[in-house]
């Protein structure tokens, strides 16, 4: 019973903590002014819940980015066309790349402090690992497509954190544009048939 409890407990104050970074990361116009003690204060733990809980703070980061895009990964594995499963690659790409750029503009604070924050490239992040396996498996579906590794890779590089940040902040760029944009580019790209040049002749 004691060991039960304890889980509980545990779980309620994971809970709680993510809730109280949410609402911090949300009001903060920086991530980096939001401090460890600030989220244990907020969510009524100590500091050392928090440490036991998620590691460091790039695993509350993480952890909060994961329950946020909860319902879009729920949409592209089990969902409808056209973010989900049963889509035309050429229908998915476009989509799965929008998902992500909405998702990055309604989280910009939170997914520049991950893509940022820690040590390592953001290349290397788990979230990015998904994202990129998931597009080059459908990008592969595509017929006449010859590096489908590294088209998933230029394609995503539109969405990067910073590149959102800088775009919708320091540019301007009305989100419904930078979306038209972005379909645009996808969409060039899919009808512009298999690469050509040296690296297609081989």
């Amino acid at each position: 019973m004691p060991e039960r409890r304890s889980r509980k407990d545990a779980a309620r104050n994971r809970e709680a903590v993510l809730a109280a970074a949410d609402a911090l990361f949300s009001r903060r116009g920086s991530p980096e002014d939001v401090t460890m003690a600030d989220v244990a204060a907020a969510a009524g733990v100590g500091k050392g819940t928090i440490f036991r809980a998620f590691g460091d703070r790039a695993g509350l980061l993480r952890a909060l980015y994961e329950v946020r895009l909860e319902p879009i990964r729920e949409a592209v594995e089990t969902g409808p066309p056209p973010l989900g499963p049963a889509a035309p690659p050429q229908d998915r790409v476009p989509a799965l790349l929008d998902a992500v750029l909405c998702f990055k503009l309604d989280n910009r604070r939170l997914a520049l402090a991950l893509e940022e924050g820690g040590s390592g490239s953001p290349y290397q992040a788990e979230h990015y690992e998904r994202w990129h396996s998931l597009l080059r498996a459908v990008l592969e579906r595509i017929p006449g497509l010859t590096d489908s590794d590294f088209t998933a890779h230029a394609l995503l590089a539109a969405t990067r954190a910073d590149l959102v940040e800088y775009l919708a902040g320091e540019a301007c760029v009305p989100r419904e544009e930078l979306r038209a944009q972005l379909a645009n580019f996808a969409a060039r790209f899919l009808a512009s048939g298999p690469p050509q040049g040296p690296a297609a002749e081989k």
